[in-house]
């Protein structure tokens, strides 16, 4: 029964974001109602020195977090991708609600672990909501230099409406036009177009030392992008756009590659961004016939699983979703994946043109070149769903060195990076079940077995074969993938054998490295027609004979990484 002292559950509102504070606070609230559930910890801080908030659950009746196998979730990288925050909280509401009423929930706290970093870039994402916001990449921090513009366009709220939109600009020299059928859509003009009213489009902002005949839109002054600061495949900014000095040289990834490093029960996890409504797998830098095969087809029969259970499509990063044909992009999963061999996703949440009623098109490419049909269906959409909001009328505005100029356009902030306040659960909801399927796919050791029989005295010391067996009782392998055995970041099972005072191990060693266990995935092969040698992979044993007085015990331990931990105690009784 809930006493008044008893701390209740928190019931967060999804259709808005929270700034830092209260999101904080928020997570505190679960921490204090549930702590046999959730924890709460500091993994860094941030460039202006707030904490990067992870929230870690687990029963923790049935064990220490770090003792079992762990699925990561984090959101809210970039500056101004705030649903994807809105989706890890979602994600550990459903999380504290569930456990006890839900079973696989229930299942899931019970014999795994989930870590979530409901906002790994705080400051970036404090900026995006502020009163008068701007929309930068990710961090705060100054980079490449520490300068302020001294000429040029700056993105910025002009009005102070608490939106960035677009400002059009009359000029006979201009790349757009009206629209004949929907005069507020601006398209490009035709190859050879002469003698109507033409227009400049450029972003909302302000200009510093206008001459009053070029505009450049400058780059942010905060140049980082921490997604491309991850050590996978790290290229300087020649290569990568907002790379960074160095890999981790920003706090706010080397918090996260710090905790997941210490944290080798990390099998598989999901990196939510947004926008474009599909679901991402590696790899970034290679096609899928340089991928080991076996993890292909794992992934392939995830991401499927995936579609399915979120209706977003699953694509590949180097095959269907480049910023440019010839050129790899890199981030969270590449380091994730292919450094340390863990399954990890990226989900870009939500898709403006499927909310349109637009079904061909292909994420990237529809941003390219698209039929002006499309936009039609968005102003449709815009007009009839969003009040007009996700598009904005044009409106005269005097700007201070522009003069009459007119803002409008799209509402990229509040209906293209993000969905409209009403549609935010609906989007973060579709994710909450795949996520569990995952986590409970991962490798668990289970304890099958442990005895002590003893073998008789000899010169009047009692002899005892100590056995121990263990299984994977989880779908993947306890190594997870064949990336992370090429890459040698997982070993086989250890089994580790602790003596009472007095007793003497007679044979076997202390440690002893054993395989590297199955799941019970199929496997996804042509040899699955045939019969398999190896019916029993997923189990092993460890046996010692130890010389020790009855009346003792002694302790064992087993781990695999990935697997998690088992101790058991076996009494020396006759």
């Amino acid at each position: 029964m809930t006493t008044q002292n008893t701390p209740r559950l928190p019931a967060p509102r999804f259709d808005r974001f929270h700034r830092y504070d209260e999101l904080v606070a928020l997570l505190r609230a679960y921490a204090e109602a549930s702590p046999q559930l959730v924890q709460l910890r500091s993994i860094g801080k941030s460039h202006e020195g707030r904490d990067i908030w992870l929230v870690a659950l687990t029963n923790r009746a049935t064990g220490d977090d770090a003792d079992k196998p762990a699925f990561w979730a984090d959101g809210n990288i970039h500056a101004a991708e705030l649903t994807a925050s809105t989706a890890v909280l979602y994600f550990l509401h459903q999380l504290v609600t569930g456990y006890g009423s839900d079973r696989e929930i229930t299942q899931l706290l019970d014999t795994r672990a989930v870590y979530l970093v409901p906002r790994l870039n705080p400051d970036g994402a404090e900026l995006a909501l502020a009163e008068r916001p701007r929309h930068i990449r990710s961090s705060t921090r100054p980079y490449p230099f520490d300068e302020d513009p001294v000429d040029g366009l700056t993105a910025e709220d002009m009005d102070g409406d608490g939106r960035v939109l677009f400002m059009r600009v009359r000029d006979p020299h201009g790349t757009y036009k009206k629209y004949a059928a929907d005069p507020r859509l601006m398209v490009p003009r035709e190859p050879g177009e002469f003698g109507g009213e033409y227009y400049r489009l450029m972003p909302e902002g302000r200009l510093e030392n206008y001459d009053g005949l070029t505009v450049q839109v400058n780059r942010d002054k905060e140049g980082l992008d921490l997604n491309r600061n991850f050590p996978g495949s790290w290229r300087q900014e020649h290569e990568q756009l907002g790379a960074g000095p160095y890999p981790t040289s920003e706090p706010e990834v080397r918090a996260m590659v710090d905790f997941i490093v210490k944290h080798p029960n990390i099998g598989a996890g999901v990196s939510f961004h947004t926008h474009s409504g599909v679901i991402l797998r590696p790899m970034g830098t290679e096609p899928d016939d340089a991928m080991a095969p076996e993890d292909l087809w794992m992934y392939q029969r995830l991401s499927k699983l995936g579609e399915q259970l979120t209706g977003y499509p699953a694509v590949s990063v180097f095959h269907d979703f480049k910023y440019h044909p010839k050129e790899v992009i890199t981030g969270t999963q590449d380091w994730v994946y292919e450094h340390l061999g863990a399954f990890f996703w990226v989900v870009e949440i939500w898709s403006p043109n499927k909310e349109a009623g637009i079904t061909d098109y292909k994420w990237i490419d529809w941003y390219r070149d698209h039929p002006v049909e499309d936009d039609l269906k968005l102003l449709k959409w815009s007009d009839e769903q969003c009040g007009g909001q996700a598009h904005v009328d044009w409106y005269a505005f005097e700007h201070p060195q522009l003069g009459p100029v007119e803002l409008g356009g799209w509402d990229k902030m509040n209906f293209w990076r993000n969905p409209p306040p009403a549609l935010r659960e609906r989007e973060a909801a579709r994710f909450p079940k795949w996520l569990t399927t995952l986590a409970l796919s991962l490798p668990k050791l289970e304890l099958l077995a442990a005895r002590a029989e003893p073998l008789g005295e000899q010169h009047g010391v009692m002899h005892w074969r100590i056995t121990v067996d263990v299984g994977n009782a989880g779908y993947l392998p306890a190594y997870v993938s064949r990336r992370a055995l090429a890459r040698e970041q997982a070993r086989g099972l250890v089994f580790e054998l602790d003596l009472p005072a007095g007793a003497t191990l007679v044979t076997g060693k202390p440690r002893v490295t054993g395989p590297h266990l199955e799941g019970h995935a199929p496997k996804s092969s042509l040899q699955a027609f045939l019969p398999t040698r190896e019916i029993t992979a997923d189990r092993a044993r460890a046996e010692w004979i130890v010389r020790a007085p009855a009346g003792g015990a002694v302790n064992v331990t087993a781990k695999a990484d990935r697997a998690g931990v088992l101790r058991v105690t076996i009494g020396l009784d006759h």
